[in-house]
């Protein structure tokens, strides 16, 4: 056997043996956990309705524990253990991992939530039945957010789609030529995605001028602003496509008007100029070779805003995690909500997006998505935004 849903068994167990660990193993219960269903993924979204335990040693074959109720949700392996009671399953556990030292879903002081999957209390169980229990912290890196080439084609379809939808809907906009609300231009973007083929997890996000100063601003059909001349707009859009999770995530920002303001000006730049900066810093580690961590990147467009004088008004991370999910388990660019030291490595995929937020004023982010590769980081869509969409 040299495979096991994505997970090539003979690279898994180098990885193992090079930190130390007797295996990875995962647990799932109802889907508490994306990093086990991303890894073994028996039947996309799993459905299993009692605890599961998967053991991928470094030495010898997997291990499944499952329920017999839910036996026949699981791969087709000669390690099928079914258990009925719950002394069966702890005494199948026990026999598995007893003495051994184990990685699993944990993260010190949760000090990155993304990889704090498994329950206090199973970490107790683990841990009575004999094991010593490590984060899997490079292990989720290196097998569970790694895109395969089908989802980095799949991305590059949807972010050149979003981008043309994005530029679109901004040079029609700008000019102010009828009056709209941001839930009226939310439910517009939200038709161009769908009539695209793709399909997204929640609408995006559109502001108008003050209402951009609120990084996750939700509009709604009773409380919108409705467009006027010399507005900046924000819009957030991200889809994937239907048959493949390969999710794509950027924001554009215009302003409706011809004559921008030197503030607004001030400030696109400051953020398109932090933006720049992070693709610099990991083209320079590529060409060095020199590692680059997310809490490295997020140092990178942090430090920049703050020397523009912007740093107070950047409250949140600067990139997440893509994988299955828009917000995966993998590296994310975060040095400031949580302080995430994980390696950036060929096959993740992340965003990149440092913002200004101006209480009382208006918002500026700029948000494009990177996926590493062995030959560099490969930046999407292809034309990135350089300049705000404005009237003409």
């Amino acid at each position: 056997m040299e495979r096991l849903g994505r997970i090539d068994l003979g690279e898994l167990r180098q990885s193992l043996e090079g930190m130390g660990v007797d295996g990875w193993l995962l647990f799932d219960f109802h889907g508490t956990n994306p990093i086990a269903q991303r890894v073994v993924d028996p039947g996309s979204g799993l459905g299993f309705t009692r605890r599961l335990f998967v053991w991928l040693p470094k030495t010898g074959d997997p291990t499944i524990l499952v329920h017999t109720l839910d036996a026949h949700l699981a791969p087709s392996i000669d390690g099928v253990v079914r258990y009925n009671t719950w002394q069966d399953l702890h005494r199948a556990l026990e026999g598995v991992i007893a003495g051994r030292r184990v990685a699993m879903e944990t993260s010190p002081d949760d000090a990155v939530p993304y990889l704090d999957r498994v329950p206090a209390g199973v970490v107790q169980l683990v841990t009575r039945l004999g094991a010593d229990v490590v984060p899997s912290d490079q292990l989720v890196s290196q097998f569970a957010a790694q895109w395969s080439e089908a989802e980095r084609a799949q991305h590059r379809k949807v972010a050149e789609a979003l981008a043309d939808i994005a530029r679109t809907t901004l040079n029609e906009v700008v000019r102010v030529e009828s009056s709209i609300t941001e839930f009226e231009l939310q439910r517009q973007v939200l038709a161009a995605i769908e009539r695209a083929g793709f399909t997204t997890d929640s609408p995006p996000i559109v502001a108008f001028g003050v209402s951009g100063s609120n990084a996750h601003h939700e509009p709604s059909e009773h409380r919108a602003v409705t467009l006027e001349s010399d507005m900046v707009i924000l819009l957030d859009l991200w889809a994937r496509t239907k048959d493949v999770r390969a999710w794509a995530d950027q924001t554009w920002m215009g302003f409706s008007g011809s004559a921008i303001p030197a503030r607004v000006t001030e400030v696109w730049e400051a953020v398109r100029d932090a933006r720049d900066a992070v693709l610099s810093r990991l083209n320079a580690a590529h060409k060095t070779g020199d590692p680059v961590t997310g809490a490295d990147l997020d140092d990178a467009a942090r430090g920049l805003l703050e020397a523009r004088g912007f740093g107070e008004h950047f409250g949140h991370r600067t990139g997440h995690s893509i994988d299955k999910e828009l917000h995966g388990s993998g590296p994310h660019l975060d040095n400031f909500e949580t302080h995430d030291t994980r390696q950036l490595i060929p096959g993740v995929a992340f965003s990149v997006e440092p913002g200004v937020y101006l209480p009382g004023e208006f918002g500026v982010r700029s948000e494009v998505n990177v996926m590493l590769s062995v030959a560099g980081s490969e930046v999407t869509p292809a034309e990135i935004q350089k300049d705000l969409v404005r009237a003409t």
